[in-house]
């Protein structure tokens, strides 16, 4: 399309329809995502997991998608996101059905994980890609916390969707479900969104495709990806044992049968993020996106390090303390991707985007697996074992915002102090 005089305007106008479309295809593209964590509590204990086999299965979803994204994500470079995007939705209803019809198990569990897991590597970071290439730097920010946004809603709408729909039909029919909808997710981007031929010239140095020196070398935008890595890895802990935390607190404390189940706070939680992202992104926009990041980082140093120990006393001391901690970390989630996004170089936003996610879920492949493995090291699901496993999550929280604040990251275009 041509992107000069009226052809201009005519593709602003499509681009804010474009957000529209996308964003409700990546609520339901995505929102069998956690589905598993969600129905943790159940599953586990029928297959006889251990905590770490279990924070296995959890975290192949984001070791495949760790090591597909650079390959996927950095192709939207050359080619149109939209071919790249439909792949994933492929992926991601084929993960799913397989998950519906075969999982019984430890291994086949995580080969469908798996799977749906290189299925998101093809739909979340490619579709911000799809808005990234059509918006200016100033709205670059606004549009990637739209995104967020969406991801958000669909994460949290996932563990409610995966409770009801299991309680109601079984838990194979959860993930029958959410194949259909990534289905429908692909119908609608095949239908709405229109091939675009032109795409980012390669770098005018003539760098290769997969060659990502030139990228490491941004400091700024390596800054911001790799608080991202650890922000990644505290969300992770989170949403793979968030659930099964307050199961065990509500046993412990004789509250099983409250009207808020753990699934349901679980959904209040992604929810109340959605909206700490997007505030959390105009914030930085307004005041400074380091100073927004680093306020965050040591919010959920302080929460992180104490809601293992003060949350199993109680569960709704547990549930507000969770709710809190949830928001803190997802207050910096969209200001961190735009802030990797906005210092990158125009050429090689692909690129950097493809660097940025493979780090967050190189931080998500982690974090599922060592609050796994530090609760089986300390005998089991125990106050000192939470209280140990979430302290961990903080401390290298705590090494991420040392570096953070050493590097000092430039500002985004539109932010405050940019310059």
């Amino acid at each position: 399309m041509d992107e000069t005089g009226s052809g201009a305007r005519a593709w602003r106008v499509d681009g804010w329809w474009l957000v529209a479309v996308l964003c409700a295809a990546q609520v339901l593209v995505q929102i069998g995502a956690f589905f598993w964590p969600a129905l943790l509590p159940q599953l586990a204990p029928a297959w006889s997991l251990s905590n770490s086999a279990a924070g296995w299965v959890t975290a192949a979803f984001y070791g495949a998608y760790m090591v597909s994204v650079p390959v996927l994500v950095t192709l939207t470079d050359r080619v149109d996101p939209k071919r790249i995007y439909l792949i994933g939705v492929a992926l991601t209803v084929a993960g799913h059905l397989a998950f519906a019809l075969a999982a019984d198990g430890f291994w086949s569990a995580m080969v469908c994980r798996a799977l749906t897991g290189v299925g998101w590597a093809g739909t979340y970071m490619t579709g911000l890609k799809l808005l990234a290439d059509r918006v200016d730097a100033r709205m670059m920010s606004r549009a990637t916390a739209g995104h967020a946004a969406s991801i958000g809603i669909s994460g949290a709408l996932s563990f409610a969707t995966g409770d009801v729909l299991a309680d109601l039909y079984g838990w194979r029919s959860a993930f029958l479900v959410a194949s259909l909808s990534a289905l429908v997710a692909g119908v609608m981007i095949a239908a709405v969104v229109p091939r675009r031929e032109v795409v980012a010239p390669a770098p005018a140095d003539g760098g290769r495709l997969y060659d990502f020196r030139p990228v490491l070398k941004n400091r700024s935008a390596m800054a911001y990806a790799t608080a991202y890595a650890i922000h990644t890895l505290e969300m992770s802990a989170l949403r793979g044992w968030g659930v099964a935390f307050l199961a065990y607190v509500a046993v412990r404390t004789g509250a099983e049968d409250t009207a808020i189940s753990p699934a349901v706070l679980a959904t209040m939680l992604g929810l109340l993020g959605t909206v700490a992202s997007i505030l959390g992104n105009e914030a930085a926009i307004r005041f400074g996106r380091r100073g927004l990041v680093q306020t965050a980082m040591a919010g959920s140093i302080l929460l992180g390090g104490t809601i293992g120990f003060l949350g199993t006393g109680s569960y709704w001391l547990a549930a507000v303390l969770i709710l809190i901690y949830g928001a803190v970390i997802w207050l910096d989630s969209s200001s961190l991707t735009a802030g990797t996004a906005g210092t990158a170089e125009p050429s090689r936003r692909g690129q950097t985007l493809a660097v940025h996610s493979t780090l967050g879920y190189a931080g998500g492949f982690v974090g599922p697996l060592l609050v796994g493995f530090i609760l089986d090291l300390s005998g089991g699901a125990s106050p000192m074992g939470w209280g140990l496993a979430f302290a961990s999550v903080a401390g290298l929280m705590s090494v991420a915002l040392i570096a953070f604040w050493w590097i000092r990251p430039r500002e985004v275009a539109g932010d405050r102090g940019e310059g």
